[in-house]
């Protein structure tokens, strides 16, 4: 048996658009935190899904099959190297000091 297990996570690529203030606080939680500014955009949308109740009952309907996608993603191609390096999981359980940052910066 393995000493290690790596998970081989799969990222894409995707455009958002935030404001001035919500990109500025999003690389000052980073900083908080000591992570990048995708894993704290990962982390906070991954907490805000799982907590939302109506949003969970949602995804158990036909409806949320039939979305039509408004995320802009970036086809990578195959030498592409965004993809090649996996990383590490992340924890989508803040904990107390992250979720009141993640709720307070959410007002914008």
């Amino acid at each position: 048996m393995p000493l290690l297990e790596v998970a081989q996570i799969r990222h894409i690529s995707a455009s958002i658009r935030l404001t001035d203030v919500t990109a500025a606080q999003v690389d000052q939680y980073a900083a908080f935190i000591h992570a990048s500014a995708d894993d704290v955009v990962e982390q906070a949308l991954a907490y805000v899904f799982s907590k939302d109740r109506d949003f969970q009952e949602f995804l158990k309907s036909p409806q949320a099959q039939r979305i039509t996608p408004t995320l802009r993603v970036r086809r990578v191609t195959p030498n592409d190297g965004a993809e090649a390096s996996p990383k590490k999981p992340i924890s989508v359980t803040p904990s107390a000091s992250q979720t009141a940052a993640v709720v307070a910066g959410s007002k914008a």
